[in-house]
């Protein structure tokens, strides 16, 4: 299979052009980290690049937190604009297959339990709890405390900055194209994706870039809260293999199929970065306290649906994958 990777020089793109060509395909990579002009917004570089063309993984976005709107009008050109330009060009030259590069921000905050009311939904933080250091989100009736559990696919939507608003937009795109034109659309929803090759010393990076290029300083990583936020931590080859795996399956035509994509192995911001200190041989973390508005305290989902429908499991433990990581080379910024 002809496989047009967009973003395929970055970070995850880059290690699902080698899942690809592992397996015996052929990638195509379109990034214009190699080329200038290969810009996905660019409707005639786009055009050219889809030429017998069978399928796109489609990686290519600006990604990062967004809680504010400094950067909302170059996120919804970069990934909104991008999308539709891709896929407009995408269904004028009859490409009907599509893996998107999708995110667990779509959902927002993760899933809750209240005692008394059952599952809730609870708004944003206030500044003013966070401020105050109580960072767990409160049942919205009745104010009590709340169990966090794993979220899956079909949860509400609720995504809560910019960055996240158009993971989802990217989405509702890719669902419009394939209803018109009877392709098959899949988004896998990644969470926390870290590794080598992982970019470094930037504000769009992950948390797991960020304690990572401070252990390469010589520097404690800082930790936000109070460390005991919960995420899922998934290993950059086990989600280029859950690319690969997706774009040989043969998925629904006309709809768009989304994937939880973790490990399936909750750990704690404070855990995370304690391994990998460890692993580099320190300095130790430090707990600040301090937050991010936009931030959600817990989201850690389940990807069995991805395991069972698409034969995919990770391989790379979470011990392991932070022992490499600690010493793996990063990109730069």
């Amino acid at each position: 299979m002809r496989v047009l990777v967009t973003g395929g020089a970055g970070f995850i793109g880059s290690h699902v052009v080698e899942a690809l060509r592992a397996r015996g395909h052929e990638p195509v990579v379109f990034d214009v980290r190699t080329d200038p002009a290969a810009d996905v917004r660019d409707e005639q570089a786009v055009a050219r690049a889809l030429a017998g063309v069978d399928a796109v993984c489609h990686q290519a976005a600006m990604v990062g937190l967004g809680a504010g709107f400094a950067d909302a009008v170059e996120y919804v050109s970069r990934n909104d604009l991008g999308t539709a330009v891709l896929l407009t060009a995408m269904a004028g030259q009859g490409v009907r297959r599509l893996v998107l590069a999708g995110s667990m921000v779509v959902y927002g905050e993760g899933r809750y339990t209240c005692a008394r009311h059952g599952v809730v939904r609870p708004g944003p933080r206030a500044v003013a709890d966070l401020a105050a250091g109580r960072f767990e989100p409160r049942c919205p009736a009745c104010g009590r405390e709340l169990s966090a559990g794993l979220v899956a696919e079909d949860a509400a939507l609720d995504p809560r900055n910019v960055y996240a608003t158009t993971k989802l937009a990217q989405e509702h795109l890719a669902a419009a194209w394939a209803r018109s034109t009877g392709g098959s659309a899949v988004s896998l929803r990644y969470h926390n994706v870290y590794g080598p090759g992982m970019p470094r010393d930037t504000p769009y990076a992950g948390v797991a870039s960020f304690f990572r290029s401070s252990l390469a300083r010589g520097e404690a990583p800082r930790v936000f809260e109070d460390g005991l936020q919960r995420r899922d931590f998934v290993h950059v080859r086990d989600v280029a293999a859950a690319n690969a795996a997706a774009l040989e399956a043969d998925p629904a035509a006309g709809a768009l199929t989304a994937y939880n994509t973790g490990s399936g192995e909750p750990h704690t911001v404070g855990e995370m970065a304690r391994a990998l200190a460890a692993a580099h041989g320190g300095p130790e973390p430090v707990v600040t306290g301090e937050y991010r508005l936009g931030d959600v305290r817990h989201i850690t989902a389940d990807s069995s649906r991805l395991r069972a429908e698409l034969g995919w499991k990770p391989q790379v433990g979470f011990p392991e994958g932070m022992r490499e990581f600690a010493s793996a080379g990063m990109r730069g910024a």
